[in-house]
């Protein structure tokens, strides 16, 4: 059963699974280019419409999903006719911030099965049986623990090839409930830890124009929403960030070679927000789905096969979210009313990246015992 209850086979149909149905589809290249071939073969003949309106679709569509590749390898400086060197995963040394628990474990223990060297910093140690995960403890919002373990690191295993900033914190408070500890802590582990994390490893993927940077931010990032002041605004930081660097890799440092990846997701069913509350209606499922850590798990080990730079958005509403700021006033407030974003937090109990002084987390009303 999932965790809204039904059957697992009826909570996979979502909008994704629609896109990428149709992707392969109504709007393939491939797919489109045998219509005009089967009605020709039926006795229609140029310049019929039931030949001429498939043709011109086929054509347009082609010419999207080409100038979406095009694009890419000009970011990537590919080639149209050869792909990249296929990866060797027994070369990399994969650093993985906030490893222990969520996303970041699950990608230390998929990479180690790969006989990836892992190296997991976090604050509590990463339960694990692979050998080839290496714990540091590190509060990565703190340069001088980065900058010290980044030293035993480089003499212990080398230099990483590999960064997945994945550490975060939310506190889930309104702006005036929030003490200077709580909003020091959310900068200081949702963004400052990634100005440490490369200050610390991007040196050396510079010297070798080698390397690849996952960065995991949040559609939080391109969209205000109460009680997540702090958490928002510390990820819209991020992606700014991780866009100038971008530019400063491709025009400062001449290392076009070291690659950016950035993730922005949706709702991921970790403990970081496992006491959000969403609406539980189909429709809202339907169009806002959650995320499985392992979907999300899987995109960034295939961005990091692909090796190009790019941007993910996941789940698909996540490519819009920017064009809400466009919308007029009263569409935006539907568009906050209808996914319940103000108020999933009103009932929010903070389970990961709690201070000492807050205690242990109480326990978590499960939510199909909720009001």
């Amino acid at each position: 059963m999932s965790e809204f209850g039904g059957s697992p086979v009826y909570d996979a149909f979502d909008v994704d699974l629609v896109v990428k149905v149709l992707a392969h589809t109504a709007f393939s290249p491939f797919f489109t280019f045998f219509i005009p071939v089967f009605y020709y073969f039926q006795g229609a003949r140029w310049p019929e419409p039931i030949i001429v309106i498939p043709v011109i679709y086929n054509l347009a569509i082609s010419a999207f999903w080409f100038l979406k590749w095009y694009s890419r390898l000009y970011r990537n400086q590919g080639s149209l006719l050869f792909g990249p060197r296929r990866l060797d995963w027994g070369e990399q040394l994969v650093v993985i911030t906030g490893g222990s628990s969520g996303i970041g474990e699950l990608i230390a223990n998929t990479l180690a099965v790969r006989n990836v060297t892992v190296v997991v910093l976090d604050v509590q140690p990463i339960v694990t049986e692979n050998y080839n995960i290496t714990y540091y403890k590190c509060d990565v919002s703190k340069w001088e623990e980065v900058e010290a373990i980044s030293k035993r690191i480089v003499e212990e295993l080398g230099h990483p090839t590999m960064l997945i900033n994945n550490a975060g914190v939310v506190q889930g408070k309104a702006l005036l409930d929030l003490s200077p500890e709580d909003i020091q802590q959310t900068f200081a582990v949702n963004t400052l830890a990634h100005f440490w994390t490369l200050k610390a490893f991007l040196p050396d993927m510079i010297k070798q124009n080698a390397g690849h940077i996952i960065n995991v931010s949040s559609v939080a990032g391109m969209v205000g929403m109460a009680r997540l002041t702090d958490y928002n605004a510390s990820k819209a930081a991020l992606i700014s960030l991780h866009e100038s660097l971008r530019y400063e890799l491709d025009h400062v440092y001449r290392a076009q070679g070291v690659r950016t990846t950035l993730l922005i997701a949706g709702h991921i069913m970790t403990p970081l927000f496992s006491s959000a509350r969403h609406p539980k209606s189909w429709l809202y499922r339907f169009f806002f789905p959650s995320l499985a850590p392992v979907d999300v798990t899987k995109a960034i080990i295939a961005a990091l096969d692909e090796q190009h730079s790019r941007v993910i958005y996941m789940p698909f509403y996540a490519h819009f979210v920017p064009l809400l700021h466009m919308f007029p006033s009263f569409l935006r407030d539907f568009a906050q009313w209808i996914t319940g974003c103000d108020y999933a937090l009103e009932k929010f109990v903070k389970i990961s990246g709690r201070r000492p002084e807050e205690g242990p987390a109480p326990a978590i009303v499960p939510r199909d015992k909720r009001d």
